[in-house]
């Protein structure tokens, strides 16, 4: 019997839990040592993908990654990893899926009315408690359209949509790991249903949680997947400016100031862009959404004065039914306070904080409430940080009591 060629051994992993996990987190070292377990020789996986026996033994070995996405299209291509698993465009050996050059038509209104309710009470109170009934609604009352064949491409685009949701409700309950796996399933959902802003949508969601997750470089990939994505299909400008925007929050993260700037410019330009078409499954992105990302960035370039004006405009534009959304653009502003050691105006922009919706069901800020308490923590000698952080702590006591039946059980000793 002959030993079966790397691409025979990829198309038996297709559906392997661990490959699809090494492949999302583009992770090439644990993608070559599964084959290699499977019997594929270090030398002919080498040959295969065209690198040398040493560098493929430190991509092995955890000495190196895989950065480059002219690598990643090499390895897909060499062998036969279909694109949507490494977050890339099809490849050309790939079959076309019929529904992929077809017109996608409206979605159900239904649909369409059930991701409503769900994005407003999300923006009221938080995804905490949400994640478990957009998970039971996807089970119950989208995946069984999966296997109708009259549902056509809508069922993929409203499955992909509740998955995505599914998957910023886990991020906001605290879960980034579960996170990760929704943003995964929804892509290829997506792309069956032929709708390109949607999918494009979706790798702007790779890219916000590949920031919070500390890796940057993935968060840049997914947010120009998104660009290259989007630009194959009707031109959404909210769309435009939100992949801009997670472009710049991720060059700006990995040092490149220039670059993030004129990204943040091409967000603004795309937002103040006329309505060429509007689509209804992608996330809403508005002036206020750039203004809180821009704060960000721009604290991350280090340009405090600017990110100051960004996270003060935020605050102003957000409508009082937007309270998650609230309570992060006030808690970026004490950050930036933070970073110019201006303690007075960060005790007062935490008051502000403090008040704004003790009963926010987001584990995901009140992890960050714990990161300012650590970051001003060194300078408690002084007055007004002491009896801030003594308000803080009550408030947090209080917020996990609220939350105590998403909060995830911590480690003994290891803080929220």
């Amino acid at each position: 019997m002959h030993a079966p060629s790397p691409q025979e051994v990829v198309a038996g992993l297709l559906q392997d839990e661990r490959f699809r996990s090494a492949c999302a987190r583009r992770d090439m070292g644990a993608v070559f040592r599964l084959l290699n377990h499977r019997g594929v020789s270090t030398r002919r996986l080498a040959a295969v993908v065209e690198v040398t026996q040493g560098r493929l033994y430190d991509y092995m070995n955890g000495k190196s990654r895989v950065e480059k996405l002219a690598i990643f299209e090499q390895i897909a291509d060499a062998l036969h990893i279909p694109g949507h698993l490494l977050g890339l465009a099809r490849r050309t050996w790939e079959p076309r899926a019929e529904l992929a050059d077809s017109n996608v038509p409206p979605p159900d209104g239904d649909d369409l009315d059930t991701v409503g309710t769900f994005r407003d009470a999300d923006r009221r109170a938080g995804g905490g408690r949400l994640y478990q009934a957009v998970v039971r609604h996807l089970s119950d009352h989208v995946a069984r359209r999966l296997v109708d064949s009259a549902s056509g491409p809508r069922a993929f685009a409203a499955a992909a949509a509740f998955t995505e949701m599914a998957g910023w409700m886990a991020h906001d309950s605290g879960r980034d790991d579960l996170a990760e796996r929704h943003f995964v399933r929804a892509l290829p959902l997506a792309r069956m249903s032929g709708d390109v802003p949607l999918t494009a949508g979706i790798a702007a969601s790779s890219s916000h949680l590949a920031l919070q997750a500390g890796d940057p470089a993935q968060a840049v990939h997914w947010a120009q997947t998104g660009l290259d994505t989007a630009g194959r299909g009707p031109r959404v400008p909210s769309l435009m400016a939100r992949l801009r925007a997670m472009e710049a929050r991720a060059l700006a993260a990995v040092g490149r100031t220039d670059a993030a700037e004129r990204s943040l410019e091409q967000s603004r330009e795309a937002l103040s862009a006329p309505r060429q078409a509007e689509h209804s499954w992608t996330s809403p992105f508005d002036a206020a959404s750039l203004a809180s990302e821009s704060a960000l960035a721009f604290s991350d370039m280090g340009k405090h004065d600017e990110a100051l004006q960004a996270a003060r405009l935020a605050i102003d534009l957000r409508a009082d039914g937007r309270a998650r959304s609230l309570a992060l653009s006030r808690l970026a502003l004490v950050n930036i306070h933070i970073r110019r050691a201006d303690l007075d105006a960060a005790v007062d922009a935490g008051a502000e904080l403090l008040r704004t919706s003790p009963d926010l069901g987001s584990v995901r800020f009140l992890k960050q409430l714990a990161d300012v308490r650590n970051d001003l923590a060194c300078h408690r000698c002084y007055g007004p940080v002491e009896e801030f952080l003594v308000r803080l702590d009550e408030s947090t006591r209080q917020r996990s009591v609220l939350l105590a039946d998403i909060v995830r059980p911590r480690e003994p000793g290891r803080p929220l």
